[in-house]
């Protein structure tokens, strides 16, 4: 049983990273329709931008929760940023182009940045600053750090604003209009390409506090971290439905509870394979998602 709990925490402290990186990937369809292939960039992005931010901020903060607040908003204004500017250079002169061109764009932009990053911080890993001395607690024989607590905590934080944020405020609203149907959302007064660009702005936030996150537990991180993990949050947000902000929140937990127990119970060859498995059965047999909607398009 202890080791059982043991599994379920990290797998619900791996899931909660996917489930944020997931959610760009289903706001940014929710309103154009579009698979964000360069998202998974972004996130590795986040974490470059958090090692650069603890460099300059070395000495002047003592460390701790206070550096790590500091960090992380610094790593999603970044991003945030970066979101808006690929969607104005990038996705909105091709908006009312075909899917494939659009799908071509997205990949074309996701190699773009990874490229540029090899450039500009070279191929080698860098090494994230240990802001938060880690801190083992046990509780009933199951082992977990402040790091994971950290993690858990900020991921259902920030899952929560953005829930809040979309049901409660004026611009979550429009945001859902335009998600529903933009040319009628244009028609009563709301600007549309200020709610895409802040779509791509929120999404990418959360990408780069998914990244930040993960660097506090994987220290090492490189210009190709984001291929892996933008997938599987891919696969997470097509698990629990493609434009679903619960179905990716659910389906990147389900996801990484998934890898956590095929790598304790079984092989950790297999952990990256169940993803795809996943993303096999789930089309074969729900395509929508398990909170998705199926609908109907005229050809």
């Amino acid at each position: 049983m202890t080791a059982f709990l043991q599994q379920l925490l990290n797998g619900l402290s791996l899931g909660s990273i996917y489930a944020l990186v997931a959610l760009g990937y289903t706001m940014v369809y929710g309103v154009l329709r579009l698979i964000n292939f360069a998202h998974g960039d972004v996130y590795m992005l986040g974490a470059f931008a958090g090692y650069y931010a603890s460099k300059l901020l070395h000495g002047r903060l003592n460390g701790g929760l206070p550096e790590a607040a500091v960090i992380l908003v610094v790593s999603m204004i970044a991003c945030a940023l970066v979101g808006m500017l690929i969607e104005r250079l990038a996705y909105r002169p091709v908006r009312r182009a075909s899917r494939l061109t659009l799908l071509i764009v997205a990949i074309g932009v996701s190699l773009l940045i990874e490229n540029l990053a090899q450039i500009f911080f070279g191929a080698d890993p860098k090494f994230f600053p240990q802001i938060l001395p880690e801190r083992m607690f046990e509780w009933r024989g199951v082992l977990f750090t402040n790091q994971q607590i950290l993690v858990l905590a900020t991921a259902v934080l920030l899952m929560a604003a953005l829930t809040l944020f979309i049901r409660r405020t004026r611009t979550g609203k429009a945001m859902r209009a335009v998600a529903h149907n933009p040319d009628a959302a244009r028609l009563m007064g709301i600007n549309v390409n200020s709610i895409i660009s802040l779509t791509f702005a929120l999404g990418s936030a959360l990408a780069a506090a998914g990244g930040i996150l993960v660097s506090l537990n994987q220290p090492s991180i490189d210009p190709l971290m984001g291929l892996m993990t933008g997938i599987k949050a891919f696969v997470a947000a097509v698990l629990g439905g493609i434009g679903s902000i619960p179905g990716a929140v659910l389906g990147g937990l389900i996801l990484g509870l998934a890898e956590t127990f095929v790598a304790g119970y079984g092989s950790s060859t297999y952990r990256d394979a169940i993803a795809f498995f996943i993303l096999i059965i789930i089309l074969l047999c729900k395509p929508e998602g398990l909170l998705g909607k199926g609908q109907v398009e005229k050809v």
